[in-house]
């Protein structure tokens, strides 16, 4: 065998190896349990979850889902000022994740889960307004933020 030959059977080889490895790779915005919003929602109506917005504050000027609690990811990669009370008071209860495109849910998903808290990502908001459930301003009293 020649050596343009050794080197065109390992360049094939490589590119079969990673296409296939890409096939059965998850992406990394789908890190943790993905849900759908209405499963989000029974969870939260049976009383077993709580949902988490875990977009920046600007971001909930277009609004947030009506049952959310309003929980920035830097927050919880941070001091925790904001999420100490329901990390402290929430056990027991799963954590159901969403910010505007599934990503950054999905890296507070793994966060959680690694500190042995049972987490769902449940999406984006866009997905929950697409389903038709309810949302509100974050102003409006929701008795949770």
């Amino acid at each position: 065998m020649t050596p343009v030959t050794k080197l065109l059977l390992l360049i094939i080889g490589l590119f079969l190896f990673f296409t296939v490895r890409s096939m059965f790779a998850q992406p990394a915005k789908l890190i943790g349990n993905r849900i759908t919003p209405a499963e989000a929602a029974a969870r939260v109506r049976a009383g077993t979850a709580i949902l988490i917005d875990v977009r920046e504050p600007a971001e909930w000027d277009s609004g947030v889902a009506a049952p959310a609690y309003l929980l920035p990811l830097s927050d919880l990669k941070g001091a925790r000022k904001k999420w100490a009370h329901v990390l402290k008071d929430a056990k027991g209860k799963e954590f159901l994740l969403y910010c505007r495109s599934g990503g950054r849910s999905g890296q507070a998903a793994a966060i959680l889960a690694k500190q042995g808290f049972t987490t769902a990502n449940a999406g984006s908001f866009n997905e929950w307004k697409s389903a038709n459930l309810p949302t509100r301003q974050p102003d409006d009293p929701a008795g949770n933020e």
